[in-house]
């Protein structure tokens, strides 16, 4: 999907019909939703009138009964973040991560710009849970629409005084570790947006030296809508093991890409019959995005959950689907996301300085068929090593989608060690890969 595709907000709710989920506004009416809009669908927030108070409603119980994860990519519990970040002594920190640096992904562009207020409400109700008096509203600095409908969004909020805590928006440097939390909460300390590996955690002490709470836009989405309708209402969609919906990327050879919001455990072909099916067969599919994994057609039954998806040494991510026509060389993608990262790297330790540049230039000269016969065994004892030793978990979602990349596209492999490229190395690109230059600026 290229850039262009956010402005023409192409979304479809999947939710059981009447039951209100993260894109319902935007599938009632087909505009994005201003204050007014939102308050008549939603009314407003369940958030106690005094500043730095916990909610009267327990909120970090009723995230935990419902089940909800991260939506950024890691999936963690979400009720474990707000209970260590409510734990800590002193004035906590709420901080929006709606940096969206994951190149095939467009969810959180989507939700900002048709329902910001849901979005600023689960930030606002987080931060009376752990008791903060400040939220943090974290986006790249080179995507202008985004940063002027929250911008527009938080005036009609202090027109309304509608919040107990302060909001403050800013627009960072984009790179693709950027998102990462430890770089939002060092960006704000006034240092570059790198990730900082060294102790102490974000909880621990983050921005200013506090408890910091670091949570996805579409997390804190879901979040408001739990302290709305609670968490039997939440699970009415997804799976008993991992419930509610999702916003999900489609891209690719599929007729109609855009973002869906789906129940989770949805199976991967279902997601593009949403998408009006694909245009072409297919070869394989990239789930999660460029720190993802390449599943082979054969296995696109798989429901969109973790549970059934670590089995293929797969999970859902940033909600990525980027479909794959048997006339692309997955090689030659692969090959231009690995050069992305590499060049994306906040080339801080030696995994990034060295490990994946390497990789990264080894399977460029697998897929251009310049290859001798020790490469593959070559690539993978090198994307063995990347895992596990960075200060980030950058290096190890690159070797991840190299790994996939060798096993799925393994016939591509021998016939481009034995015979050179093959023909679909000379079409041209089907996924979107921004060019491999490093960032200008950190900071």
């Amino acid at each position: 999907m290229n850039p262009s595709a956010t402005a023409s907000l192409s979304a479809r709710l999947s939710a059981a019909p009447g039951e209100p989920r993260l894109l319902a506004g935007w599938n009632a009416t087909g505009r994005p939703a201003d204050l007014s809009d939102h308050l008549g669908r939603y009314g407003p927030a369940p958030v106690p009138a005094g500043r730095g108070r916990r909610t009267s409603v327990p909120l970090v119980e009723a995230v935990e009964a419902a089940g909800l994860t991260g939506r950024g990519g890691a999936g963690f519990p979400t009720a474990r973040k707000l209970r260590a970040v409510a734990e800590r002594r002193g004035r906590a920190v709420v901080v929006v991560n709606a940096m969206e640096s994951e190149p095939a992904s467009r969810k959180d562009q989507f939700l900002v710009a048709v329902a910001p207020h849901l979005v600023l409400d689960g930030a606002v109700l987080a931060a009376a849970a752990v008791g903060a008096d400040t939220v943090h509203v974290c986006l790249p600095r080179d995507r202008t629409a985004p940063y002027q409908q929250l911008s527009a969004a938080l005036d009609e909020r202090r027109r309304a005084r509608l919040d107990p805590v302060r909001l403050r928006l800013h627009a960072l440097p984009h790179a693709y570790v950027s998102s990462e939390s430890t770089s939002l909460v060092r960006w704000l300390n006034g240092g570059p947006a790198r990730p900082q590996g060294s102790p102490p955690r974000t909880h621990e002490r983050g921005v200013d030296r506090r408890p910091t709470l670091v949570d996805n836009a579409e997390t804190l989405a879901h979040l408001a809508l739990i302290a709305r309708y609670g968490p039997d209402w939440y699970r009415q969609a997804g799976t008993p093991e991992e419930p509610g919906t999702t916003l999900v990327t489609v891209s690719g050879a599929v007729a109609a890409p855009g973002v869906l919001e789906v129940a989770l455990g949805t199976p991967i072909t279902t997601l593009l019959d949403r998408a009006a099916g694909p245009t072409d067969p297919l070869q394989a599919v990239l789930l999660g995005g460029f720190a993802g994994t390449w599943l082979p057609a054969a296995r696109l039954d798989t429901p969109l959950a973790r549970r059934d998806l670590a089995p293929l040494g797969a999970a859902p991510g940033a909600g990525v689907l980027v479909a794959l026509p048997r006339a692309a060389c997955g090689l030659g993608e692969t090959a231009r996301m690995l050069a992305y990262l590499a060049a994306h790297s906040a080339r801080q330790c030696g995994p990034c300085h060295f490990g994946l540049p390497a990789v990264a230039e080894d399977f460029t000269t697998l897929a251009t068929g310049r290859a001798d016969p020790g490469l593959p065994a070559r690539l993978r004892r090198r994307t063995g090593l990347l895992p596990d030793r960075g200060a980030c978990r950058h290096p190890d979602g690159a070797a991840r989608l190299a790994a996939s990349a060798l096993s799925v596209f393994a016939d591509d492999v021998d016939h481009h060690l034995t015979h050179g490229p093959c023909p679909a190395a000379h079409q041209p690109p089907r996924v979107p890969v921004p060019p491999a230059t490093p960032p200008e600026t950190w900071r």
